[in-house]
């Protein structure tokens, strides 16, 4: 084998020494759970009766059931992501998008750019669709022989999560461009004094930019890097492990022999309803007439807007009311980690907050040097976003302590915003909440790809550190 670059090596050494110890997402957040529920106590006074009240902050409505809704969005937006990858037209022009890689180091860096690509115009599209097309390159590396590690593509898949908050679904810059949204979460005294944050000045202010199109380019690099040469990665793994859903299996070209009783007449009426584009049109063209009706009404691209557009595009493509079906059930079949894992990160946060674990962790810098105050209010914004996982959330714990702390310094509350957004994405690498639907579309673990996301965090943090530090002189 030829000698390999350090970078590699480092991938290699890394993959298989994580993959030792990481436990299933489930694991993890059973053990986040106990860890919150005894720091919770403690914070009380460490008494039983302390105990008692963090059980009842935990399984309280604001708690472990906090986040049904959002558990169903997620959970139809991967059936109907699936769904809508299973479609010839969608297949198709995936995989051609794949062929566009001459090789395996380009076939992760496109993968890194696309995922990072479509995070930028929305976190949840590219969560999704990133993906897919991971699934897509695996499917072409193992088409075109190509010796490489499949969940290094699926890492590559979801390095967007990384750089999702500086782009155009951000919830906290979003959320500061009005003085209404902005005493939502600080009230009207210091929403006040900081006053409404235009888009120009934080999306598209010279911070911003620097951070977020560096990450944008810094993605396809750093995982290109990692990749060994055609031949030299010494535990290639191509194509998706065995039993992972496959966007192939659903499509609408299967034949209807290998779903219907063969007792039952192939081309009865109730066949022919059940084949006919008709219920295909009857639903699709009412679901895009509300989903413009959304859009026109400024309800923005939200996760139901871009659950409704999935639902008319999948149905649209399949083109039969029978291929649609059959294609989300293949998706819905994943959404088991989704149903498991978001109600106890729900539980997790009502006892961050109700216990003010949450704010003590977020004021631990509060009191830093202004030259430094960004730089680590991006650090314990990391650690928080372990436990409050949601950006909304984080930036209604988050936000009214550093943005106060910020004012006392003289900082700028742009900046200090923006460090509580980059703080939020950065640990999404180590986060296995948001990990649960591509690790149920691409079929992999997370002990597969946690040592190639925790390069990518590492290689990304210093960058956005290095942009605040430089930011604040």
């Amino acid at each position: 084998m030829p000698r390999l670059p350090p970078l590699v090596r480092l991938g290699l050494a890394v993959r298989r020494g994580f993959g030792r110890f990481t436990p299933d997402p489930f694991v993890v957040a059973v053990a986040m759970t106990v860890v919150t529920l005894v720091a919770g106590a403690l914070a009380l006074g460490g008494g039983l009766s302390d105990l008692v009240k963090v059980v009842r902050m935990w399984s309280a409505p604001g708690g472990l059931w906090s986040l049904l809704a959002f558990a169903g969005q997620m959970s139809l937006m991967l059936t109907l992501g699936t769904a809508l990858a299973a479609a010839p037209p969608v297949r198709r022009g995936l995989h051609a998008l794949a062929r566009l890689a001459p090789g395996p180091r380009s076939l992760v860096g496109l993968v890194a750019f696309v995922s990072c690509t479509l995070c930028l115009l929305n976190w949840s599209l590219g969560l999704v669709c990133g993906a897919m097309f991971a699934k897509t390159a695996g499917d072409e590396a193992r088409r075109r022989g190509f010796a490489l590690h499949y969940p290094l593509l699926c890492a590559a898949g979801y390095a967007g999560m990384m750089v999702w908050h500086g782009g155009l679904s951000g919830t906290a810059p979003l959320k500061a461009t009005t003085l209404a949204d902005l005493t939502e979460v600080l009230g009207p005294d210091l929403a006040a004094r900081v006053g409404p944050i235009a888009l120009g000045h934080s999306l598209f202010g010279g911070l911003n930019l620097a951070v977020t199109v560096g990450l944008w380019l810094l993605a396809p690099l750093v995982f290109m890097a990692l990749t060994p040469a055609e031949g030299a990665d010494p535990d290639p793994q191509p194509a998706p492990r065995s039993g992972s859903p496959s966007l192939s299996s659903t499509s609408s070209e299967t034949g209807p022999e290998e779903h219907v009783p063969s007792a039952t007449p192939p081309e009865g009426a109730l066949d022919r309803i059940e084949r006919s584009p008709l219920v295909v049109w009857t639903l699709a063209a009412p679901a895009a007439a509300a989903l413009v009706f959304a859009l026109e009404g400024g309800g923005g691209v939200d996760l139901n807007a871009i659950n409704l557009a999935l639902w008319v595009l999948a149905l649209v493509l399949h083109g039969r009311p029978d291929a649609f079906v059959r294609a989300c059930d293949a998706g819905a079949r994943a959404c088991a980690g989704i149903l498991l894992l978001f109600p106890l990160y729900g539980g997790i946060m009502g006892v961050m907050k109700g216990t003010g674990l949450a704010a003590a962790l977020a004021g631990v810098f509060a009191a830093a040097d202004p030259r430094a105050f960004t730089t680590l209010t991006f650090v314990s914004a990391g650690v928080l976003n372990l436990f409050i996982p949601s950006g909304g959330g984080q930036w209604a714990v988050q936000g009214p302590i550093v943005m106060s702390a910020a004012l006392e310094r003289g900082v700028d509350p742009t900046h200090a915003m923006l460090a509580i957004a980059y703080g939020d994405q950065w640990t999404n690498m180590l986060q296995p909440f948001w990990a649960v639907p591509l690790l149920a579309i691409t079929g992999v673990r997370a002990r597969d790809i946690i040592g190639y996301c925790t390069l990518w965090m590492l290689a990304g943090g210093l960058w956005i550190a290095g942009c605040l530090f430089l930011a604040s002189l």
